[in-house]
């Protein structure tokens, strides 16, 4: 399974893609600067999930789910965010985001959240 992590910061993608690993996912990952470099990178990439922060410089997070869906891209997509507002949860539903997860997260919250949409 090939896994699309999309963060600005260089550190928070290392410590999504560890965590990943440390639930028992081994998988193959790609990063990505940002939701511009994101959607860039799709086409190529042809990832199996797409995991994002939501505040990015270029784009945001949900700018990045609306684009894919805007092109016909039903690649499944959840959020890994500092903020997991009502708000926030609803809009990403709303959109099309399989799940979000809030900072600070175990690699049990990623097993817990992401296993029910593997069966």
């Amino acid at each position: 399974m090939k896994v699309l992590v999309a963060d600005d910061s260089r550190v928070m993608r290392q410590i999504v893609i560890r965590t990943l690993r440390q639930a028992g996912y081994d998988w193959e990952y790609v990063e990505a600067t940002d939701g511009a470099n994101a959607l860039e990178l799709l086409p190529t990439v042809e990832p199996d999930l797409v995991l994002s922060d939501w505040n990015m410089p270029e784009m945001l997070g949900i700018e990045l789910l609306r684009a894919m869906r805007a092109n016909g891209d039903e690649t499944p997509f959840g959020f890994v965010t500092s903020e997991g507002s009502t708000e926030m949860r609803e809009l990403a539903d709303a959109e099309g985001a399989l799940f979000l997860i809030a900072k600070p997260f175990t690699a049990e919250v990623f097993r817990d959240t992401i296993d029910p949409f593997l069966a």
